[in-house]
């Protein structure tokens, strides 16, 4: 992809997966609300409506906390815009707009629940980062992938 005459690097790609017990339209409510992120996102504390309207292409969400340590003790915060989201595939995809976290602006969130029968759920957790300078690939999707697969486990015990 080439923006401004410049070629864009390849992002950075992961996808975490687990399998929850418990119905999928349960896994579903939770996960789709923004205001019962603190419930299976270790260490958010706030979600506030920024624009638009939730479940619609356009809102905007800030969601801080201590998810990610920052140097200084500050809170982390990251601003995410809704991109999609399909109630009937149960999925959506969030892109984060801006934040005070070395490497997540412009980061895309993809997270889709799928019914894996008798009681349970299947979650897929999908993201791609911009390269970081002075970083390696594999630690950084690692990282994260751990992150997001403590999430999916976190799941369990909200529902």
């Amino acid at each position: 992809m080439e923006t401004e005459g410049r070629k864009e690097a390849p992002k950075w790609r992961g996808t975490v997966s687990g399998i929850i017990e418990g119905r999928a339209e349960k896994v579903w409510a939770l996960v789709s609300e923004t205001r019962r992120l603190p419930e299976w996102i270790p260490l958010v504390e706030r979600c506030t409506d920024l624009a638009g309207e939730e479940g619609n292409p356009g809102y905007t969400r800030l969601v801080s906390g201590f998810m990610f340590p920052q140097q200084d003790g500050e809170r982390s915060w990251i601003k995410e815009r809704l991109v999609s989201m399909d109630s009937s595939s149960r999925s959506y995809v969030y892109r984060t707009e801006a934040s005070n976290i070395v490497g997540v602006d412009g980061s895309v969130n993809s997270l889709k629940v799928v019914d894996y029968g008798e009681d349970s759920t299947l979650v897929d957790w999908s993201f791609e980062v911009k390269p970081l300078e002075g970083l390696c690939q594999e630690s950084i999707v690692d990282y994260l992938g751990f992150l997001y697969k403590y999430c999916i486990k976190r799941i369990q015990g909200a529902i």
